[in-house]
């Protein structure tokens, strides 16, 4: 175990990761440009750090968990000289894979070690740390960082080299991104053709039409208890986060001239949402959206 952590970024993600590293018995030190976020962690245990450079100065490990690539990419010009040699950054953003790899160099320029890391399960995911990391870096600093990842969630997998921790992150949303809309388009024309959302769902949920966005995020509420569905579509995972990945995804697909006219729709489709849901629902609250345009075209 490392003697200490710092952790840069406390949000609704950040804090409980890091909540539950004290919880396990790491020393760790968090900053955040927000203080009723560092307010929260103090109560549960993390010591406050004035400065993101403060508490990187005596830490074996830095997380790092930050809304966009240019955040990550800022904070390690003003952390980077203030780290010990050697330190392991580890970025659990969800970033460009071109910034990713662009801060591992970084990284390793100033004489430290680095993993992107990016993280699925959400914000439940995070309190309960049952998230799964999806990492890309070094075998050796992935060995090293394992039992700090296997404190914060139930599973992490190595993806590759630098920015592969990323490049399997859009992947994996651009899949959920498709196959909530999918689940709720089917949803919706059950509603048109008299099926009730029960009786689509014990069908479909052991036919060939299960997949995650059914059987654990379902978009009507009923069938599963635990869904945003039941809650008004409070998140969970937001439509603006949703509409983010899709967007690095949609960016990828481009500038890799992949043929991917699901991927590309579906990050259409969602940044229109999150322009009206943003961070207020969830991002299987787009059934309302194909529910309402359905009754307009009807």
């Amino acid at each position: 175990m490392s003697r200490t952590v710092a952790f840069i970024g406390l949000g609704h993600m950040g804090g409980p990761m890091a909540a539950n590293l004290v919880r396990a018995g790491y020393r760790v030190r968090g900053h955040d440009l927000v203080p009723s976020a560092v307010d929260r962690a103090a109560q549960a245990g993390v010591e406050r750090a004035v400065s993101a450079a403060e508490a990187a100065a005596d830490a074996d490990v830095v997380v790092t968990m930050l809304p966009a690539g240019h955040h990550v990419l800022g904070l390690y010009d003003d952390i980077l000289a203030a780290a010990r040699t050697g330190t392991l950054f580890v970025d659990c953003s969800t970033i460009d894979v071109a910034d990713a790899r662009t801060a591992h160099g970084r990284a390793l320029a100033a004489g430290m070690r680095a993993l992107d890391a990016p993280v699925s399960g959400g914000v439940v995911g995070a309190e309960a740390a049952t998230l799964t990391f999806m990492v890309g870096g070094g075998e050796a600093e992935f060995a090293e960082a394992l039992p700090l990842l296997e404190t914060m969630g139930k599973k992490a997998v190595r993806c590759g080299g630098p920015g592969a921790g990323q490049a399997a992150k859009i992947c994996n949303n651009m899949i959920l991104g498709i196959s909530m809309i999918a689940v709720s388009e089917a949803f919706v024309l059950g509603e048109s053709l008299g099926l009730s959302h029960q009786a689509l769902y014990d069908v479909a949920s052991t036919a060939s039409g299960q997949c995650w966005a059914l059987s654990v995020n379902c978009p009507v509420p009923g069938p599963v208890p635990a869904s945003p569905a039941n809650r008004d579509y409070r998140p969970g995972f937001a439509a603006a986060l949703m509409a983010k990945d899709l967007g690095l995804a949609a960016n990828a697909v481009r500038a890799g001239g992949v043929r991917a006219e699901l991927g590309l729709r579906a990050s259409e489709l969602y940044a229109a949402y999150a322009e009206r849901a943003g961070t207020t629902e969830d991002f299987s609250g787009i059934v309302r959206t194909i529910r309402n345009q359905s009754g307009e075209q009807a």
